[in-house]
Parts: structure tokens; sequence; C-alpha cells
């Protein structure tokens, strides 16, 4: 559930409902703000309320990057809106041009967007992978499509496709689709 708290979207990630002894009801809530990522508390009494916010999903398009930020388009009604980079932050080092996510609107305005667990991009640089170093996992350095560095196993190699988990960063394996 998002509700809005302070005039800033939170999202609920743990709620507990308390009842102390003799004592009124309480409500402990961890939230998480929708726009900076930041976590907080918020104690709430029986009587207390917290205005709940409605979210709409919609498929969209990723088209280009330029100077205003990241510009998508909406797959059904075909219109086109930038979003910041700010908002989204680090979310774009796995998402190439022309491939479609889910983007969170709130009245009509983008807010965030949402990622697979995990996703396949092609390798453009790597390392040369280092003989005779098999006793121990040993990764190299390789760059994605996107641009985005990680750490990979020896044999991975320019042209492989790689699965990557959107969540850590990391390498998860090699896929031939």
């Amino acid at each position: 559930m998002v509700v809005r708290v302070d005039n800033d979207l939170w999202v609920i990630v743990d709620y507990e409902h308390i009842t102390p002894g003799n004592w009124r009801a309480i409500h402990q809530i961890k939230l998480r703000n929708l726009k900076s990522g930041n976590q907080k508390s918020l104690r709430l009494g029986s009587s207390d309320t917290v205005d709940e916010v409605y979210l709409e999903k919609k498929e969209c398009q990723y088209l280009y990057k330029d100077n205003s930020g990241y510009t998508f388009m909406d797959n059904t009604s075909f219109d086109q809106f930038p979003m910041p980079a700010d908002v989204i932050g680090d979310m774009m080092r796995y998402v190439t041009e022309n491939s479609n996510v889910i983007v969170t609107f709130h009245e009509n305005l983008p807010i965030s967007v949402e990622l697979p667990s995990a996703v396949i991009l092609r390798v453009t640089e790597a390392d040369p992978a280092a003989r005779g170093n098999t006793a121990t996992s040993v990764t190299k350095s390789v760059k994605v499509e996107t641009g985005y560095e990680l750490k990979a196993p020896p044999h991975i190699e320019i042209g492989d496709l790689i699965k990557i988990s959107t969540e850590t960063g990391e390498f998860l394996s090699r896929s031939n689709k």
C-alpha cells in the first residue's frame, strides 16, 4: 500500500499491530520513500489516519536519453514523456533502448520505474582471462551494452549474452537467448 505522509509518497514495507496490556492499540509502520528510497518508522494510534494513494502502472518503452533525462513512450497511447535522471537513479544501467519497462504513475505523473528481477545484456568489452587461475573463484571485469561494468567468470567473452540481477547488479549466468 502507498500512503501520503508529510506531502511525500511512501510505500508500507512492514506493519505491526501492537496491543500492550490494558493500553490503547498502536500501529508500528515501516515506510520507504518512493522518490529517495529513504526509510523511516511511524507509530500511529488507533484513531490516527493517513491518506491512501492510488497508483497506476503502465508498460512503457524506453526510447532515448538526452539532457533532460530519459524519454519513455506509453505502449497503449503512444504518448512520450521524460523522466529526470535523479528520479530513476541507477536503474537505467540495466535497460537498453527500445526495451519495455513498467512505469508507475501518480496523478498522471511518472514517479518510478520497475525492472524485472534479471535482464539479459550483451558483453561489449571483456578483460582477457588469466590462464591457470582455476583453483579459486576468479572473476574478471566486463562491460555490457548499456555501459555498466561488473565482475564475471573468466570464460565470458565479447559478444556473449549474460544474465544480470537488477537487485544486486551481479552476474547470474550465461544466456543463449
